[in-house]
């Protein structure tokens, strides 16, 4: 099990779906080779180098906590089944409204649909895009970030780093409100 990075006050809290089993064998957070995580938290500019997935902990101190919907590791998100969800979106929704970060950054549109699973269930669901989102938990605005695995498709780097960046932008808006 992986530990979370959690405090009050901060900025973010980035949740990733599950720790992947390299992550887990090593102790880190998005410890996968071909995981983008790094390069785009350092590119978007929310963190002023790029940091080692061993340095994981040290993200508190640029205001960045980090944690998971489903703390149990797996090879593929899709080896995770609704129970592992269900309890992992209550202790979730936990952690930031005791925490309050101003922004809960959902690390791929997976983490959104199996926090908030009535978005999906609508009688017209709607197309989840990466951004803001209205939903919020207390006063903790929600975001969606591109899953920066190495195993995602669906977006290109400069795609996902653009809506890194609106990240960076919304909390530079809410820091100086």
């Amino acid at each position: 099990m992986l530990p979370d990075y959690l405090a009050s006050g901060l900025d973010v809290i980035l949740v990733g779906i599950n720790p992947g089993l390299r992550s887990a064998e090593k102790g880190h957070h998005f410890a996968g080779p071909g995981n983008k995580f790094w390069d785009l938290l350092k590119d978007s500019g929310l963190t002023p180098r790029k940091l080692h997935y061993r340095e994981d902990g040290d993200l508190l101190g640029y205001g960045i906590g980090l944690t998971n919907i489903v703390v149990r590791p797996s090879s593929s998100s899709s080896d995770l089944g609704p129970e592992d969800y269900q309890a992992g979106r209550r202790t979730l929704r936990t952690r930031i409204e005791r925490y309050r970060p101003k922004i809960a950054a959902c690390v791929g549109i997976t983490v959104l649909r199996e926090l908030w699973p009535e978005i999906s269930i609508k009688p017209k669901p709607e197309k989840l895009e990466c951004g803001h989102r209205p939903e919020t938990i207390g006063k903790t605005a929600l975001f969606v970030l591109p899953n920066p695995s190495g195993r995602n498709a669906h977006y290109t780097y400069t795609q996902m780093l653009e809506c890194w960046k609106k990240l960076k932008r919304q909390l530079n808006q809410i820091r100086y409100v």
